[in-house]
Parts: C-alpha cells; structure tokens; sequence
C-alpha cells in the first residue's frame, strides 16, 4: 500500500490507543462502516472511534449545520478520520456537498485514489497501477456559484499559484516515496488558458525540483481517452479537482469497480480516509450487498499513517486472499455473498495470514 503520510502532525493518542473520528455516511456507510469495525475488533486494533452520524439525506439546515459542526471539532481533536461518502443532493434547493465542505473547512487538499488491479480479479484491463492526486480545495469546486438574472448561471472556477504549486509539490513527492517513475499533468489549458494555464505552468515550475522523474502533461479529454485504451501508460496523475473525479471513475472501471478503490485526504494537520470514488449507494442501503473492500483497504491506509504497519499488512492481506480465492464475492464482483459473508471471510484469513 502507498506511503501518504507526511509526518508533519501527530494523531491524537491516550492510553496506548488512538482516537479516531468516524463518519459512516449515508447509503451503504453504515454497512460498510460496521465491517471495519469487526474487522478492528477481531485484530485488537488500538483505536478508538469517536463516531459522528452526519449525514446529508435528513432535512433541515439548523440541524445539517449542527452535525458538520461536530463532525470538524472531532477531527479538529482527533486529527485523523475514517469516513464514507456523505449524500448531497442534485436539487438547486438542497445544501452544499459536506464531503466538499469539509475539506476546505480543514484544508485538505490533497486528495490520493489508488487505481490498481487486484490479483485473482480479472477485468478487461491487466496490470494497471496508477495513484490519482487532485487538488482538494479549489477549481469548480469552489462553490461560487451564483444567478445573476432569471435562467442565468454563473459558476467561478478558482485556480491559484499557491494552491497549484502546493498540490504539485505533494504529488511529485508522493511518486519519489513511493518509487514511481512518472508523473502527469492533467488540464485543460487548451481552452482555459489562464486558470489551467496556470496550474499546468506551476506544475512545470515544481517539476524542475524533482529530478529522475518522467515529467508530462495531457488534456483531460484526451487523458480519458487514453485510460480507457492504454492505462498502462499511466503512474502517478496530478490535476485540478473536477478532472480527478472523472478519472477516478474511469479508473475505478477499468479494475473492477468502486467497491475496491481505497483513498485518502491529506492536508497539514488533518487526514480523512475514505473511498477512492464517492459512490453513497443509496439504491443498495439496507440489503447487506455492499461490497466493504474499499472501505476496508482505506482504513489500512489510515494504520500506516497511524504507524500500525503490523496490523495493516495481516487486514490488507487478508482482503486480497479473499479476492484471490474467488469463493466468496458481493454482487458488484459477480458473486452473491452478502457484506457480512465477505467480512467473516476476511476474518477467516486474518487466521491465517
């Protein structure tokens, strides 16, 4: 599993134990969330949950307002979390994404998904392997949007030197730790030429400071295209916030599906661990069908950040002996074993491994 960890803050620690927020989220959050939690307990993991119960589908702002506040004062105490992806809804009428809010609330900028082929998985794709970093804060996620006059929109994309420079930086970073050998640029600076102009210039300028590494850039239309037809070309991508959630969709279908992407937030002080692709899951909330496997690989994640390498390694690995097998799979993978058969499953690896 990819170093993210930035050792530039330490997670809250009493007793031996650490605490750690918890934000199941809504859909299949709370299904998914409760297999970690099996999985933590069965191990003797030494963390803690502070659990907060945001969740975007109930009504009324004072009270939406009171839960996102909760849910940052105990990552503001606990430094690390471990969430699923909250709902937001389509509608004009309705609020804010928190997923969106609670990054730029903490300045967690840098958002990592990890594309890459699970062995005993076959898909159409072999031996893709790529890490997709997208600036977490800003671009059209900015949330400026505004109508001017009746039946006129207008929405601000920000981009800027800073924020650029800073995500850039992480990235390249990410590949040096983690022995990668390439990185790409990922734009539109053909047609935004100032606000992806300027994230593409900035990621040249930091690129100078990075020696031995392959360095290029693609327009995001054509890096589509070329995920889909040759994503083995692929190490890490670096890009402005939309474009990473289109490609870490694209990616997730090329090596199975959103079940099994894991991912991370990262900023200066806080760092939120949560699926590669923000899929709620709302049509399957309830059925027990939900596949864990992201979940489960990001909380790994969050015990190498944490220092629990131990523990990590024996849960990952178990999460890929059950793959590998092949005997027990949730519907999205083609099987029919329900959450709790795919968690128990884990649990007989762990046994083993």
């Amino acid at each position: 599993m990819a170093t993210v960890s930035q050792d530039i803050f330490k997670p809250t620690k009493f007793g031996g134990k650490y605490t750690v927020t918890l934000i199941p989220g809504d859909g299949i959050g709370v299904e998914v969330t409760e297999s970690v939690k099996t999985i933590f307990k069965h191990e003797n993991v030494p963390v803690e949950w502070d659990q907060i119960d945001v969740t975007g589908v109930v009504t009324g702002k004072q009270h939406l307002e009171d839960l996102f506040q909760q849910a940052v004062l105990s990552l503001k105490r606990n430094k690390v979390g471990l969430k699923g992806i909250l709902y937001t809804p389509v509608e004009m009428s309705g609020h804010q994404s928190f997923n969106v809010a609670l990054r730029q609330e903490l300045d967690i900028y840098a958002s990592v998904v990890l594309i890459k082929n699970i062995p005993g998985y076959e898909t159409r794709h072999a031996n893709v392997d790529m890490c997709l970093i997208r600036e977490n804060t800003e671009g059209e996620y900015s949330g400026l949007e505004h109508q001017s006059v009746p039946g006129v929109v207008e929405s601000l994309k920000i981009v800027t030197r800073m924020k650029s420079e800073r995500i850039c930086r992480f990235a390249f970073s990410f590949a040096k730790a983690n022995g990668r050998q390439k990185v790409t640029c990922i734009h539109k600076a053909n047609i935004m030429k100032l606000g992806d102009g300027l994230f593409r210039l900035t990621f040249h300028e930091v690129a100078k400071d990075y020696p031995g590494l392959i360095v290029e850039d693609l327009i995001v239309d054509n890096a589509s295209m070329q995920a889909v037809s040759n994503p083995q070309q692929f190490d890490v991508l670096v890009m402005p916030n939309l474009y990473g959630s289109i490609l870490s969709n694209i990616g997730a279908a090329l090596v199975g599906g959103p079940g099994i992407i894991p991912g991370c937030n990262m900023g200066r002080e806080y760092a939120v661990f949560e699926p590669g692709c923000r899929h709620v899951g709302l049509d399957i909330k309830g059925t027990n069908q939900a596949n864990p496997t992201a979940l489960v690989l990001s909380s790994t994640m969050m015990l190498r950040h944490l220092g629990l390498d131990e523990s990590a390694t024996r849960i990952s690995q178990a999460v890929y002996a059950v793959i590998a097998d092949g005997k027990v799979r949730t519907k999205d993978m083609g099987g029919n074993a329900t959450t709790t058969d795919f968690t128990n499953a884990i649990l007989q690896k762990m046994e083993l491994v």
